[in-house]
């Protein structure tokens, strides 16, 4: 995968985020990872399949990342479905903790990526999604994607 003009190699990205949730925020954030873990990263290995931001000991934890055990490894793997630390400042973890307690929103992730050489979350605080609006927002992008297309025709 090609870089970026920021210098940031686009991992995986987590699409089903904006169906299911209306992202408000976003904040960058590093991961505290084995070397099995980041050779597998760099794979492309991640899945977010139901994945979150938990809050224990005044610190962010991911839990839910599913990253895949790397082949080459050795005896010395790693736990796929083990909680990650964040990385994050303390005013950044009391701000996050303090909209997820009051206001019942939730903190999810969007993406993973390299940026020099480092491995980096984007997570985004999110309120979630009601039916309804989900089936709204397909309806609209179906109209939108029916008008381009005729559109299209004329041109």
């Amino acid at each position: 995968m090609a870089q970026n003009k920021s210098g940031k190699k686009l991992i995986a990205q987590n699409k089903k985020v904006r169906r299911y949730y209306d992202l408000l925020e976003t904040f960058e954030a590093g991961l505290v990872l084995t070397g099995s873990e980041i050779k597998s990263i760099r794979d492309n290995k991640v899945s977010f399949k139901d994945s979150h931001v938990v809050f224990s000991r005044g610190e962010a934890y991911i839990t839910g990342l599913h990253i895949a055990v790397y082949e080459n490894a050795g005896y010395a793997g790693h736990n796929p479905d083990r909680d990650r630390k964040l990385l994050l400042h303390k005013r950044e973890i009391d701000l996050l903790r303090g909209k997820v307690e009051q206001k019942g929103l939730t903190i999810v992730p969007t993406s993973i990526y390299l940026k020099r050489s480092m491995a980096k979350m984007e997570i985004a605080l999110a309120r979630g999604k009601k039916v309804h609006d989900q089936r709204e927002e397909l309806k609209r992008r179906a109209v939108q994607r029916d008008m381009a297309r005729e559109m299209s025709k004329y041109k």
